[in-house]
């Protein structure tokens, strides 16, 4: 069987397919992309242990979930129509507000776990 042909490797070039069109389409996407680095940067810099990894790892991967299912709706909702429709509004949203709970969620968990380790910088101990 041809690697090109193979189902798993097809599935996972059309996940990195998207993954690499919403990267490029998407603004909010590419802000994520840079609180990611940073993000990933800070952990580094502060030394986290395998509690506060796993804590941050959980919460840039609900961002990022939840902008993909987001933009992937917005993306269905544009090809059903153009026209404003009461309903996809709605959906629209939905979705939106949910990427912005997944985010607020994020923060909390960062401002826990870098706190705990740049309280004591600010303080002097």
């Amino acid at each position: 069987m041809a690697i090109r042909s193979n189902p798993r490797v097809l599935s996972f070039r059309y996940a990195f397919r998207g993954i690499g069109l919403m990267l490029r389409d998407e603004f909010n996407a590419r802000i994520h992309a840079v609180a990611t680095l940073v993000v990933l940067a800070g952990g580094l810099a502060c030394d986290f242990g395998r509690t506060d990894w796993i804590a941050i790892t959980l919460a840039v991967t609900i961002v990022w979930c939840a902008e993909a299912f987001n933009t992937a709706l917005e993306a269905l909702c544009d090809a059903v129509t153009m026209d404003h429709r009461p309903e996809i509004e709605r959906a629209k949203d939905i979705a939106a507000g949910a990427v912005l709970l997944a985010a607020i969620g994020a923060i909390a968990v960062a401002l826990l776990t870098f706190g705990r380790h740049l309280l004591p910088l600010v303080h002097g101990t």
